[in-house]
């Protein structure tokens, strides 16, 4: 009765009517239901209605996941190979089954190379905490990147420095380098980890290598060198939120510089103020200047009395023409400076903690969206920013060599083994 004239079955007739968007609202459940549905159910993997390569290369980074720090085997890829062939030579239902596999793959995918461990970030503001991005915000970011298959290729979700050092920690491995070389790399990996993706508006500062990056719109959008802490005095693993540019600033001398490098200059012979410099009464925002006379000089170089100078506008200022604030305890904050001559040097820890920057007024006009004003009468003016800008202050030590894998010289000590 089965002859090749029998009518087709139920099931097939229904496979032909039904489309590709009704099969995957039919397939989808929880909150990728949600995440199709806002798209009108439309594939994300599938191009013309077939698998396309973003699948393929979705598998190949999770076979690869042990660079990641995690187990390839948490992720079902013989089965999900399985139902990619059966999707490319199946039906209707088929590849919308595919479909949705691969989207819950990928999410958990993302959501195990996000989670990030404690390595030694302070977290200034509570909006910079790494957070574990959820199903509908995995799968939407992906979706908006103007192309698909170049976002999931080039890992898209994660920071660029998180992509280049999964890629030396490849090549360490392919070459079997030593075991004290693979922790070293592991511990960059998970300093990169909690970094946002190029798509979310940020900076980078890595005092390893004194050098800063910022990112926009899911591309680097400039970068530059900068100088950092001494060994005596790092420059700290911060995570805040840049909120303003103080224009003319006044430099504040540490109390300790003030003691040995002011007051001895002072008690040669040199005022204050031919100097640049000016003594306050205390640390308030309305102090009284002292005059000459209410100092005693030595007592200041002995530590005995502590008084508030501070260095004024000018081409001298350590400040240089702007600095750019993120609230913090310890006043580390960015800034432009005189002093040009060290930015030609491969290394480059010599402040006080505070970072230098190479082009102030390149990133002024990145930060403020227009260039930094030059006419201001007053010292400092403060210009708030449109919109908060986070900043990751961070200790890049891996770096790729002709030979294959190296590393900066460790100033801060801080990829030692901790006990």
């Amino acid at each position: 009765m089965g002859g090749a004239c029998a009518p087709p079955s139920q099931a097939a007739t229904q496979n032909k009517m039904l489309t590709l968007s009704q099969a995957i609202g039919a397939e989808a459940n929880g909150k990728l239901h949600d995440f199709y549905k806002q798209r009108s159910f439309r594939p994300l993997w599938l191009t013309n209605g077939q698998v396309g390569p973003s699948a393929d290369r979705l598998i190949t980074h999770m076979e690869a996941s042990s660079l990641d720090g995690l187990d390839s085997g948490d992720y079902d890829l013989a089965d999900l190979r399985q139902l990619i062939t059966q999707a490319r030579r199946g039906d209707v239902r088929a590849r919308a089954h595919a479909e949705i596999k691969l989207s819950e793959a990928f999410v958990r995918f993302v959501t195990d190379m996000r989670d990030a461990e404690k390595i030694g970030m302070t977290y200034l503001d509570k909006s910079v905490r790494p957070k574990k991005p959820g199903t509908v915000t995995v799968l939407r970011s992906a979706a908006l990147a103007p192309s698909f298959d170049a976002y999931v290729n080039a890992m898209g979700w994660m920071n660029p420095n998180y992509v280049r050092i999964r890629s030396l920690i490849a090549r360490a491995n392919r070459a079997k380098t030593a075991a004290e070389t693979r922790r070293r790399l592991a511990l960059n990996l998970e300093r990169a980890r909690i970094l946002p993706s190029a798509w979310t508006h940020h900076i980078v500062v890595d005092s390893a290598s004194g050098r800063l990056w910022y990112y926009q719109a899911g591309a680097q959008k400039g970068t530059m060198k900068v100088v950092v802490g001494k060994a005596e005095s790092p420059t700290p693993m911060y995570a805040g939120v840049v909120q303003y540019a103080v224009l003319k600033p006044y430099w504040n001398v540490p109390v300790d510089l003030t003691r040995t490098l002011i007051a001895p200059k002072v008690l040669a012979g040199k005022p204050l103020a031919g100097q640049g410099f000016e003594a306050l009464s205390d640390w308030s925002n309305a102090p009284r200047i002292l005059a000459p006379s209410e100092i005693d000089w030595l007592k200041v170089a002995r530590g005995d009395q502590e008084i508030r100078v501070r260095q004024l506008p000018g081409p001298r200022n350590s400040m240089g023409r702007v600095k750019f604030m993120f609230p913090n305890e310890t006043g580390i904050f960015l800034h432009d400076t005189p002093e040009r001559g060290l930015f030609a040097k491969f290394n480059r820890h010599f402040s006080n903690g505070c970072v230098r920057l190479e082009n102030a007024a390149v990133l002024g006009q990145w930060l403020l969206g227009r260039p930094l004003p030059t006419g201001t009468a007053y010292p400092d003016q403060m210009v708030t920013l449109s919109a908060p800008v986070p900043i990751f202050m961070t200790y890049f030590t891996a770096i790729e060599t002709k030979s294959g894998v190296g590393f900066l010289r460790d100033v801060y000590g801080r990829d030692k083994p901790r006990n």
